[in-house]
């Protein structure tokens, strides 16, 4: 296995606190135009997507130093429960604070901006476009 380039490592710790500033950012800008808890609730879908990310990051981290057949098991069963919970936050939202439902959505889908920022990015730092 080779070894990681440093500047992904960066760019894999930069991501979760890139998602939660943009996610603060929001939330701010939503505190005027809806209310407290609706910022509130944006951010913490912000933090919930930072959170799952560290913990993806970690876990294929592991699942990759294992050998193929009980890696393959274990990740089937970690990325299942992921969706498990990443649902039962979706379903505690929903029970809670069933108005703000699209903001925890939104806030939760701040890492797609995220991604397709670092993803341009990365593409302007090649230096060839071809490998």
């Amino acid at each position: 296995m080779n070894a990681p380039d440093p500047s992904d490592e960066r760019i894999l710790r930069r991501i979760p606190l890139e998602i939660l500033g943009l996610s603060a950012v929001l939330a701010l800008a939503a505190w005027p135009l809806f209310d407290g808890p609706t910022a509130l609730v944006f951010f913490a879908g912000g933090g919930l997507a930072a959170l799952g990310f560290v913990w993806l990051k970690g876990s294929l981290t592991r699942f990759l130093l294992r050998d193929k057949a009980h890696a393959l098991r274990g990740a089937i069963l970690l990325y299942a429960l992921r969706l498990v919970l990443i649902c039962g936050a979706f379903f505690i939202i929903i029970l809670l604070f069933p108005r703000k439902i699209l903001a925890f959505g939104a806030g939760f889908s701040t890492l797609v901006p995220v991604f397709l920022a670092e993803g341009v990015g990365a593409l302007l730092r090649l230096k060839t476009w071809k490998a």
